[in-house]
């Protein structure tokens, strides 16, 4: 599921990102070009962009950040980021 973007009260679908990618960091990067190229252009709303991703098993800390240019996008446009954790497949 990786990244789903998409209209909070109808539902409706404006993005997927990241289709098989379940890597935090590596998505992260993806929502922020996302928000730089296409979200920045979005009227104010309610978007929400529910990332799925597992846990990294060689993780020691750190992580994917999420810079504040690309929240002062999310605040201006209404976007939520929700992080929905799944398992692992292996």
């Amino acid at each position: 599921m990786p990244i789903n973007i998409y209209v909070k009260d109808s539902g409706e679908k404006l993005e997927w990102l990241c289709d098989e990618y379940w890597d935090l960091p590596m998505q992260i990067d993806a929502l922020e070009n996302w928000l730089m190229n296409k979200g920045k252009n979005l009227e104010p709303s309610k978007y929400v962009a529910d990332i799925g991703f597992d846990i990294r098993k060689e993780a020691t800390g750190g992580g994917g950040v999420l810079n504040s240019e690309s929240m002062a996008i999310m605040g201006k446009i209404g976007m939520d980021v929700y992080l929905s954790e799944y398992p692992s497949n292996e």
